[in-house]
């Protein structure tokens, strides 16, 4: 086997899709765990740093950079087992999430097809417990295969044990850094999707008529929202949607709802309510807003979605975000908080 390949002082603006960011030290990428474990080793005797990434559409690298040794996820692996009317899929880490999800669709395995169009790596989907449209990759997870550098071996971790909640797992949580995931195992079924979905969803498909869908046209139809409002990461520097959706309590959402009748909101299972965050930077007068200061803006379509239109740093970036913060805050005394993640 071909030593690991290490390149020096690489530009990180090309490791997210928001495209800032300063260089990396060092930085190699990773084709399956013997790799990983090599460049593991290599840092570890040079005393540096590691951050392992997937396709960077939910990173923000500082203008200083990463004085370490950055691993880029390329993990591959895609098979499907039958087991009755299950179908368990087990996927490597750097799979381009959306061809996992169209490959299980094409298949006729149902489960994920709400995430379709979601971009990045399979590998970052446990990390955030990404959703859309109602669905969670915790309703369908079975376990995560990854490196734990707390003990320094490949573990294998049921889904029960990674504490998922709304955007929040344990790999973002009390064990950021901790483990780097090589591939995951998911739980899809053999049967058509059952409705009702998420509103957006519902509506759409009455709207054209699809009263029992197929695992393919939920699929379609996600995708046709998806870039209804959402930007191509590929063409306009994004991270998709910038900030979580904010959870407050009970009584501070019936206050605004009295302001705001039209405010959506969702009951949690906590007894706490979930809030729009695009809703509230809309009525808070900055969707589609140019900020000539920054370079900076919001997308027309959806507020929720910061795009880079020139900015030159990630402090530009940092800036824009305080505004839109202190904007919503100001107007309806709720607190934004970033989802990408900010390295180091």
């Amino acid at each position: 086997m071909a030593a690991l390949e290490i390149q020096q002082g690489v530009s990180l603006r090309g490791y997210s899709t928001m495209r800032l960011g300063g260089p990396a030290a060092y930085l190699a990428h990773v084709h399956n765990p013997e790799e990983l474990a090599e460049g593991l080793a290599w840092a570890a005797v040079r005393s540096l740093p590691v951050i392992m990434i997937g396709g960077g559409s939910n990173i923000i690298w500082r203008d200083e950079g990463f004085s370490g040794l950055v691993l880029v996820n390329r993990i591959k692996g895609y098979s499907l087992e039958e087991r009755g009317s299950e179908v368990y899929l087990t996927v490597g880490a750097g799979e381009d999430w959306d061809s996992v999800v169209e490959r299980s669709v094409a298949a006729g395995a149902c489960g994920i097809e709400r995430l379709s169009l979601i971009p990045g790596t399979a590998g970052a989907t446990p990390v955030q417990n990404v959703g859309a449209y109602g669905r969670e990759i915790a309703d369908v997870l079975v376990s995560v295969d990854a490196y734990d550098r707390l003990v320094g071996q490949f573990v294998r971790i049921p889904a029960g044990d990674c504490a998922f909640g709304y955007r929040r797992s344990r790999f973002n949580g009390a064990d950021r850094g901790r483990f780097f995931i090589t591939g995951l195992t998911l739980r899809l079924v053999r049967e058509q999707p059952r409705p009702p979905f998420y509103p957006a969803l519902d509506r759409y498909l009455a709207e054209r008529g699809i009263a029992r869908p197929t695992v393919q046209q939920v699929r379609d139809a996600v995708i046709a929202i998806r870039r209804a409002k959402l930007p191509d990461p590929e063409r306009v520097a994004n991270c998709g949607s910038f900030f979580r959706n904010p959870v407050i309590p009970a009584g501070q959402a019936a206050y605004l709802l009295a302001r705001y009748p039209d405010m959506p909101h969702w009951a949690m299972p906590d007894g706490r309510v979930k809030l729009a965050a695009g809703w509230l930077i809309d009525r808070a007068g900055l969707r589609g807003v140019s900020d000539p200061e920054t370079g900076m803006g919001t997308w027309p379509a959806q507020a929720l979605v910061l795009v880079n239109e020139r900015a030159r740093s990630t402090a530009d970036l940092l800036r824009f975000r305080q505004k839109v913060q202190d904007a919503v805050r100001e107007r309806f005394g709720v607190d934004l908080e970033q989802e990408p993640e900010l390295l180091p």
